[in-house]
């Protein structure tokens, strides 16, 4: 099947689309504004149904590859709902302690898109960790419409303090080197901004398109950060330029891209948003990063 681009669709689609991503708009909400774009025989659900994830054409590396070893494991935290489950990855035939690195996933919980995310880590030399924030809820529901409506009903405070206790635990797993690194994409890049103001050990963080924490929180980060942001993101990039002067103002660790021509959620190979030139270059940053910081 021939992977649709951003630029099959019109931008006002695509404007819809992230609305509808993003939980301001619901699926009757944009097919009814998405019907004056539906001309030549395609209808509004034709154009969401190509606009939606396709998770097993992006799919890189599979479930079963022999060169890891997955689980699913659990974790008790404090300040929070009391439990989370997650996805863990490995490789295989690994023989000495492992850089750490959670994996925080977009607002849809622990998707398919996200546990293969995690096993490309894995298969980088990592043990790689992806949460599913709707653990207490169920998990993830299997579909991306419940799942987006079930996150909705999340006390984040409580979701937050998950993350935050889950880290801890997870940095000192036996299988670990001690260092703890984080990723995150769009929900997951805010919690990755996050853990960086609230976890003074941490060794780096990676938010992909994640809004940026409260300024006042900003001299409290220890981590050197990696900041990617795509080009056409109104309302995540409305609070960069700040973020950047706080950092710098509090001499903190970091660096931080604009990809050209992109939209939010560039790095997602499940949807036509992605930017296989940009989420390349990301992705390579983001290893030689997590190589610098957390294997050495």
């Amino acid at each position: 099947m021939e992977r649709k681009t951003a630029k099959d669709f019109a931008p006002e689609v695509m404007a819809l689309f992230d609305h509808y991503v993003h939980g301001a708009i619901d699926r009757r909400g944009f097919l009814d504004a998405a019907a004056r774009f539906a001309v030549g025989g395609v209808t509004a659900s034709m154009l969401l149904e190509a606009l939606s994830p396709n998770f097993a054409q992006a799919q890189q590396v599979k479930p079963d590859d022999p060169a890891l070893k997955t689980d699913y494991v659990e974790y008790a935290t404090r300040g929070g709902y009391g439990k989370v489950r997650g996805y863990l990855a490995r490789p295989a035939q690994s023989t000495g302690p492992l850089p750490a690195v959670l994996v925080v996933h977009e607002n849809r919980g622990l998707n398919p898109h996200i546990e293969d995310v995690t096993r490309r880590l894995a298969l980088e030399g990592y043990l790689a960790l992806a949460p599913d924030a709707l653990y207490p809820l169920g998990g993830y529901p299997g579909n991306e419409d419940m799942a987006r409506e079930l996150f909705q009903q999340l006390d984040q405070r409580k979701t937050r303090e998950d993350f935050v206790s889950l880290a801890l635990a997870f940095r000192a797993h036996d299988l670990g080197n001690g260092k703890l690194g984080v990723v995150g994409f769009c929900y997951g890049g805010a919690i990755a901004n996050f853990l960086a103001t609230k976890l003074p050990d941490l060794n780096a963080a990676v938010p992909f398109y994640g809004t940026q924490p409260p300024l006042e929180d900003v001299p409290a980060i220890r981590a050197p950060l990696l900041i990617h942001y795509a080009d056409q993101d109104e309302k995540v990039n409305a609070g960069a330029t700040r973020y950047d002067a706080a950092l710098v103002n509090a001499g903190k660790k970091y660096q931080s891209y604009v990809y050209p021509g992109t939209l939010h959620g560039f790095h997602n190979d499940t949807t036509p948003r992605y930017d296989e030139r940009a989420a390349r270059l990301a992705w390579q940053r983001t290893l030689d990063f997590f190589a610098q910081h957390l294997r050495t």
